[in-house]
């Protein structure tokens, strides 16, 4: 198991790299994706170890470890924590397929992985596994990933359906260059296309069992205290980029408040300005209000694993409810900074700008969409069911 010295020193190397993240997050942008120099200060700091199992010389972090690593990544580059995100929670979902998948997967002990959950593709039994045909769009992180997961469609020889998650090297498909966003353009979320690959049988697992870490042939089973409830897991590290984008945010805007006056008024220093206070104060407590409520989701998705247990369905509803409503907080916060920053922040060159764009893009993506998940947890806190599989 992982180590609080294993903690901290990822954490102080991501505190190290911020800035560089921070200042790389233009050009990134410009380019549809994260710069090379990013990607690999996040590789050396440890990050992509972070989910890898101990076995295969990864760091084996807990949830709320990598959580608090992908909000510091935040602070820097929204667009490098959502990758970061996509990759690392991949990357734990890779442990819940056969050990034989496993070792060839981690064999490097650090790996990115992009995911499209969506069933866009079909996979058509034949010896030895599937021939995997489909498009998946949004796939971020796919032009930098060494393997892909693709959710498909089965079409079985006597008419029933059934769906799996295929895990593909990216070398296996092709990445159409069609990235191109008001928001989150550093994500390089681009379509990924499959035509005709062969996927061996251990690299495939119904989307029934994976959901719910039953997956089998695997020697991390039971209660090792890192078989999470997947969409929760994922749930919790999404929450944690928008908590991260919100600090940074918050910085940067007081690092921008020294000397600067409220145009057209006589208030020469903003700071002085009551509404400015209120706003500064307002903003602080949503962010760390969303950190505080994320301890709870954390605690409960940690027990159930060390218990080797799978969270209810019902505190599952209740664990999207919560991420939603905290990254619905933190987007507030940094719409209050933004709004209080003057018609200068429109400016490319001032970072805030990318920071409130990228929350407000990453806030339209269906998991999540603040209105969606508080309906799950209101309609489990009512006494119904909660409508939907995908908890």
């Amino acid at each position: 198991m992982a180590t609080n010295d294993d903690l901290a020193a990822v954490l102080e190397a991501v505190d190290s790299i911020v800035p560089t993240l921070r200042e790389n997050g233009r050009a990134a942008e410009d380019r549809g994706w994260l710069l090379d120099e990013s990607i690999e200060l996040l590789e050396k700091a440890g990050v992509f170890r972070m989910a890898v199992p101990r076995r295969f010389g990864g760091l084996d972090l807990p949830l709320a470890d990598q959580a608090r690593v992908i909000t510091e990544i935040g602070r820097g580059c929204p667009a490098a924590a959502w990758v970061t995100m996509v990759w690392v929670t991949s990357t734990w979902t890779a442990t819940l397929y056969p050990d034989r998948a496993q070792e060839e997967v981690f064999a490097s002990g650090s790996v990115k992985i992009s995911s499209a959950f969506a069933p866009t593709g079909v996979a058509v039994p034949v010896e030895g596994g599937y021939r995997l045909n489909g498009t998946w769009k949004f796939n971020t992180g796919c032009k930098g990933a060494d393997w892909d997961f693709t959710a498909a469609m089965v079409r079985n020889p006597d008419g029933t359906e059934g769906e799996i998650m295929a895990l593909v090297p990216m070398s296996d498909l092709k990445v159409v260059d069609d990235w191109d966003v008001s928001a989150g353009a550093a994500t390089g979320s681009a379509t990924a296309v499959a035509e005709d690959v062969f996927v061996p049988a251990h690299h495939a697992v119904s989307f029934e069992e994976v959901m719910v870490s039953a997956t089998g042939d695997r020697s991390n089973m039971g209660a090792t205290g890192r078989n999470y409830g997947l969409l929760s897991f994922v749930m919790a590290e999404c929450a944690a980029v928008f908590i991260g984008i919100a600090r940074g945010a918050y910085e940067l805007f007081l690092e921008r408040l020294p000397g600067r006056g409220i145009t057209y008024t006589d208030w020469t220093d903003q700071k002085l300005h009551p509404l400015t206070q209120i706003q500064v104060a307002t903003a602080a407590n949503k962010i760390d209000a969303a950190e505080a409520l994320s301890t709870r989701w954390l605690s409960l998705l940690q027990e159930r694993a060390d218990a080797g247990e799978q969270p209810t369905d019902e505190e599952k509803a209740i664990v999207r409810g919560q991420t939603g409503f905290a990254a619905q907080l933190a987007k507030e916060a940094v719409e209050i900074l933004h709004n209080a920053s003057g018609g200068s922040v429109i400016r490319r060159d001032v970072h805030l700008q990318r920071f409130h764009r990228d929350i407000q893009g990453f806030s339209l993506h269906a998991l999540a969409n603040a209105d969606v998940n508080l309906e799950l947890q209101g309609r489990v806190l009512v006494g119904l069911e909660p409508g939907t599989v995908f908890l």
